[in-house]
């Protein structure tokens, strides 16, 4: 199993949205169920089997979810090393291409949200960034071609 590096937040939702599936989700699925089990003949109700279908995959987010927490550790920010991209660390870099800069903050895959700049750190950005050091230029291949960045400035997130 690999390790999930998260922030307090990200594990705090993560465990939100886990207590939301099983307390409200999960009896909510449970009543549709029955109600529709109490309409008869089980063998043709389209209610009931689309019910269990809904309850099925909504276990399945359950253990899935389950299972990202039981990996997660939260990262204490104080011991995030600035010397070089890592989980947590906000880099700046200049794209070489079109000579403009931009942010990112490099997190967790259940973190990564691009409209608030934060990308995860096993996407083809993330993982070209990781190790790198303030100078370097790096080469990465993405879906759409080839970027090239020099890293700017590595900051706490």
């Amino acid at each position: 199993m690999a390790t999930n590096y998260m922030t307090k937040e990200g594990f705090e939702a993560l465990i939100k949205e886990i207590e939301q599936l099983e307390k409200v989700e999960r009896p909510r699925i449970s009543a549709q169920i029955a109600e529709a089990r109490e309409k008869g003949d089980l063998s043709e109700n389209a209610e009931y089997d689309a019910a269990k279908e809904a309850q099925g995959l909504l276990e399945m987010k359950i253990v899935k979810l389950k299972a990202i927490l039981s990996e997660s550790r939260i990262i204490d920010e104080t011991k995030i090393d600035l010397s070089k991209v890592g989980i947590l660390t906000k880099v700046t870099v200049l794209n070489l291409k079109t000579n403009t800069k931009v942010s990112y903050i490099i997190v967790s895959e259940k973190e990564a949200n691009i409209k608030t700049g934060k990308i995860s750190s096993k996407s083809p950005i993330g993982l070209g960034l990781l190790g790198k050091k303030v100078g370097d230029k790096v080469e990465i291949k993405i879906p759409a071609g080839t970027i090239n960045f020099e890293i700017l400035e590595i900051a706490i997130a």
